[in-house]
């Protein structure tokens, strides 16, 4: 009796002492904040979960949007023995322990078990596939977070048994909520909590980036740097100083990599010089590599500018130059430069257009022979099947260097000059040449 008591105060010291975003995890639907599609009154989540009839499956989002929660809660709601298993640290063999004990509490307990796989995607293909047949002969419901896109991570068989599920980043409001039901709260802050003016909690939720986690622990660390200075009424610039930076998302190999960087180069190409900053402090500011922010930076001087400005593909290059002889933190003024002169700069993207076509016509069978004067002087006379044709006229020996000849079999135009800035400006002085050589070309 003496061990029980013992035992119990020691679990009631461990949940006390437990961070905040543990002890405020949800562990009913009911009290689970966000996620309305999958969880909300119809979802087809709860009403799996109300129906004790779970499938396996995989939780795709974002840190903080409750897929630990969510999992605690299901194996709590039907009856399930609970096992939480994380791929960073976990290998085969502790895979195969737990579905050993989860086959034998089924068959001597009809205990069912679900198995959260945290981090599933460093699991690689074959402690992937030593899932497989537990997964199919319903030994376990395994229930695997990613942040990452499941879709290139996970196996395909493995994937073929279960539902990817998609989580989305807590909004203001959702956040909003999390942090007051933890300020009034006798498991959160409680009774002692200081008072928080609204400024303070936006703040809070403004640094949390949608990661009720994240927003959790601004909370207590507003709240120790509160009760170390004696501040009973909590304003922003507290909580600025409480938490030294603000917590930005963002995964270099992951969604936001691909989704920031995508957002950066539509700014740019729509001439959004103050969007395509925004975008790339986001990058600096998340640790993104500038060699490879500079690499874009290059492709996109030629596919959405070229001939519009050339100087801008050389400034391209010459911020790629600073990157990499600067490093950082100096050479985000060589990639802010350069963001803004391209952003500001004119557009075309007849560069790419115009290569495409001519692959096109290649791909749909264009003569690919090399007329006889426009070959190698390696090679001066016809075969022995071709009749002497036309020769060779040199553009350096006629006026304004130019002399109109056919440069290949097909008469197909693929530049158009469509653009603008000094795309323009080149294609009239193109069709002006051609026009004096007696040979037109196609118009804008």
């Amino acid at each position: 009796m003496t061990e029980d008591l013992f035992a119990h105060k020691a679990i009631q010291d461990l949940a006390h002492d437990a961070p905040l975003a543990a002890r405020m995890r949800p562990v009913t639907l009911d009290a689970f904040i966000g996620q309305k599609k999958l969880v909300g009154p119809n979802a087809p989540l709860r009403n799996s979960i109300e129906r004790d009839e779970i499938w396996s499956v995989i939780l795709w989002g974002p840190p903080g949007t409750g897929k630990t929660s969510l999992a605690r809660i299901a194996a709590n709601e039907t009856s399930r023995n609970f096992v939480e298993l994380s791929a960073i640290s976990a290998g085969v063999k502790d895979v195969r322990t737990v579905l050993s004990q989860a086959a034998e509490a089924r068959q001597l307990y009809s205990k069912r078990t679900l198995v959260f796989l945290d981090e599933i995607h460093r699991f690689n293909k074959a402690q992937q596939d030593s899932l497989l047949a537990a997964v199919e002969d319903g030994i376990i419901a395994l229930w695997g977070a990613t942040t990452e896109n499941p879709y290139f991570e996970i196996n395909a068989s493995l994937l073929s048994r279960m539902r990817v599920l998609r989580l989305e980043q807590l909004t203001n409001q959702e956040l909003q909520e999390i942090v007051q039901n933890a300020i009034k709260a006798s498991k959160g802050l409680g009774p002692t909590a200081p008072r928080f003016e609204s400024n303070a909690i936006k703040e809070i939720i403004a640094g949390a980036a949608g990661d009720a986690r994240v927003a959790l622990n601004r909370l207590e660390a507003t709240v120790v740097f509160a009760t170390e200075q004696h501040i009973k009424t909590v304003e922003s610039a507290v909580v600025t100083a409480a938490n030294l930076e603000r917590q930005v998302r963002y995964d270099r190999s992951g969604d936001e990599h691909y989704d920031t960087i995508s957002a950066y180069i539509k700014s740019v190409r729509g001439s959004d010089p103050d969007a395509a900053l925004f975008w790339l402090a986001k990058m600096i500011e998340g640790g993104e590599s500038p060699e490879f922010i500079a690499r874009r930076i290059v492709i996109l001087a030629s596919e959405d500018i070229g001939n519009a400005d050339p100087s801008a593909l050389s400034l391209a290059v010459a911020s790629a130059s600073a990157v990499e002889r600067l490093g950082m933190p100096e050479a985000r003024f060589a990639l802010s430069q350069v963001t803004i002169y391209l952003a500001a700069a004119p557009k075309s993207n007849a560069t790419g257009r115009a290569l495409d076509a001519a692959t096109q016509a290649i791909r749909d069978g264009a003569d690919l022979t090399v007329p006889s004067y426009l070959r190698s002087t390696n090679h001066p006379n016809p075969t022995s099947t071709e009749k002497a044709g036309p020769t060779y006229k040199y553009p350096h020996n006629y006026p304004d260097n130019f002399v109109a000849q056919h440069y290949m079999s097909n008469s197909e135009k693929f530049y158009d000059g469509h653009g603008s800035g000094r795309e323009r400006a080149l294609w009239k002085q193109l069709n002006n040449r051609r026009a004096s050589g007696k040979d037109s070309g196609s118009t804008p």
